[in-house]
């Protein structure tokens, strides 16, 4: 299981260390790709296969299965971490995420999400005060 919260600088090449619990469970290659919320997401080669398998699944025939299929693949790139456990973030991958300086690497369980910063932050802000509801509404649905 990815999990935990890790603050690391993106270089002026940038390349981002991943950290070595996380480094650990994805194994030598990874796929990077645009996330949701403003940030990237992280997958294994056997967590990004699923998500494969359920992208083909979906209709070509309505416009927002096309959307999200383009939306996931443009931007993916697999990656594998030097040495040092740094790898590098394309160029339209850092503008998507706003990522200069500043990261936060976040475990969520089957994925790795990379934050900038000062988005990572506003974004905890927001769902703290609406946390409570959330899980109020996941327990009325039996999660």
């Amino acid at each position: 299981m990815l999990m935990g919260e890790y603050q690391h600088n993106i270089d002026i090449k940038g390349r981002l260390f991943m950290p070595v619990k996380l480094r650990e469970s994805l194994g030598e290659r990874f796929v990077l790709t645009k996330g949701l919320d403003g940030c990237l997401f992280v997958y294994d080669e056997e967590e990004w296969s699923n998500l494969v398998s359920k992208l083909k699944q979906i209709t070509l025939m309505k416009k927002e299965a096309r959307d999200i299929a383009r939306y996931f693949f443009s931007g993916a790139t697999e990656v594998e971490c030097d040495k040092q456990g740094r790898f590098l973030v394309p160029p339209v991958l850092r503008t998507h995420a706003a990522l200069e300086k500043g990261t936060v690497v976040v475990g969520v369980g089957n994925r790795v999400e990379i934050w900038a910063t000062e988005r990572w932050e506003a974004y905890n802000e927001n769902i703290n005060e609406d946390v409570t509801q959330i899980v109020e509404q996941l327990v009325d649905i039996g999660l």
